[in-house]
């Protein structure tokens, strides 16, 4: 097997510019200020210098030095770890497990109802999901009612990974309830105003976030 080699000194993501994934990866590079390039390429004509890097030929990947990272959770994790403040994962070791057990149900469940939208929403499997995933954020709302963040009193990995799903929620054609939307709209707020949140935003959704504002 062929090791390719990563020319680039700095930091690299490649992402597109609607990919969930991605947003997810930039939003924690913010959160930890460190600078990195990002590529917005086209999912359907990558370069060539990713494909040599990444045998899957997929995106999000992140490239630092040697480390090619193409499965977006991992570089999440590792970017907390390479760069340790603020930590985004919980010290003790119950708490981080049940982190990285919430953030596995996100990414199986309504990641997966996301994907299947994303890919025709006016199809029957996207109807399913759509109200899936509806039923879902509802029956979890109430736990803003007592915790500031996603099942935590403090901002975590969690909160990368649930924001930009709801960033989206109009682009599924989903509106919460009322009696949701209540308890979602603090921590939106809360989430959607924080300078790493707005910077890992790219231009066009930077536009519309300040015709909404």
């Amino acid at each position: 097997m062929v090791v390719a080699v990563n020319k680039r000194s700095v930091m690299t993501l490649f992402c597109n510019t609607t990919d969930i994934y991605g947003h997810q990866i930039r939003f924690v590079l913010a959160e930890k200020g460190v600078t990195a390039e990002i590529e917005f390429v086209d999912a359907k004509n990558l370069p060539q210098e990713l494909l040599d890097l990444n045998p899957y030929g997929t995106i999000p990947t992140l490239i630092d030095r040697d480390l090619t990272l193409y499965e977006p959770h991992i570089a999440l994790e590792y970017l907390d770890e390479r760069f340790p403040h603020p930590p985004l994962m919980p010290v003790y070791p119950i708490v981080r497990a049940n982190s990285r057990l919430t953030m596995y149900r996100m990414k199986k469940e309504w990641y997966s109802a996301y994907e299947t939208i994303m890919a025709d929403p006016q199809s029957d499997a996207a109807k399913i999901a759509r109200k899936n995933l509806l039923e879902d954020l509802v029956a979890v709302s109430v736990i803003f009612k007592e915790k500031a963040y996603f099942m935590n009193d403090d901002f975590t990995l969690c909160d990368c990974y649930f924001a930009p799903l709801l960033w989206r929620l109009p682009l599924l054609g989903i509106e919460l309830p009322k009696v949701a939307e209540k308890h979602y709209l603090p921590y939106m707020a809360r989430v959607f105003e924080r300078p790493a949140f707005i910077h890992s935003l790219t231009e066009d959704e930077k536009k519309i976030r300040a015709q909404n504002s």
